[in-house]
């Protein structure tokens, strides 16, 4: 797990309580998601134009038609997975890095893939800056996975798709777990499934929620 710094001082303390508190409006209750909220400066994670909004509860644009997760969204996928810390996690999505920064304070290790390359370069150098190093960023096709370093103890997906695309399947470990949206892209079911020795099977629904659609070879085209 990466060395964490030590907390903001003032107002910059407030400003992460801010979200910390909407996460748990959104009813996220784990203890140690919401500390990881506390420790990773969202302002750090958002497109330079779009600082005055990083602790606002809400979507933030980046480039390629794109947006970031919703901060007490991702709280309440990242606590669905229930990870423990010992956890190699995928992650379908890097955007600016916040999410995978949250990841990274609460696994093992996180392999993130983008499919853009300029929004996989910024979420690393985003990831560097706050001394972030148990991850890797991959560029390429989200719903591929990246299979050479399957398998994951834990999948997150932030696009969305009608289906658990089955490289993902594949690359999951019996017993763990995959939160993903699930649905035509804007109308979502935020769906958490366990890998069994018979399959995927659907465990919960999350919350429902609007996210960019899942684009490859194992999503829309």
């Amino acid at each position: 797990m990466p060395s964490n710094k030590d907390l903001p001082a003032g107002s910059q303390v407030e400003r992460l309580e801010k979200l910390v508190r909407a996460a748990r409006r959104a009813g996220v209750d784990d203890s140690r998601v919401l500390d990881a909220m506390r420790r990773v400066p969202r302002a750090a994670f958002v497109p330079p134009d779009q600082v005055s909004l990083a602790y606002h509860d809400e979507p933030v644009p980046i480039p390629h038609g794109q947006v970031t997760t919703q901060p007490s969204l991702s709280a309440r996928m990242v606590q669905a997975l229930r990870l423990a810390g010992t956890e190699h996690v995928l992650e379908v999505g890097t955007g600016y890095g916040y999410q995978t920064a949250l990841l990274a304070q609460l696994a093992s290790f996180v392999t993130s893939i983008e499919r853009w390359s300029d929004i996989a370069e910024l979420g690393s150098r985003n990831l560097a800056a706050q001394d972030i190093t148990n991850v890797l960023i991959v560029v390429g096709d989200g719903s591929e996975g990246v299979p050479a370093k399957a398998p994951y103890d834990a999948i997150l997906v932030s696009a969305a798709f009608p289906q658990v695309p089955e490289p993902l399947v594949s690359q999951l470990r019996i017993g763990g777990r995959l939160v993903q949206p699930i649905g035509p892209g804007g109308a979502e079911r935020v769906t958490v499934f366990e890998r069994s020795a018979d399959g995927l099977m659907s465990h919960e629904v999350v919350c429902h929620a609007r996210f960019v659609r899942l684009y490859g070879r194992h999503g829309y085209q």
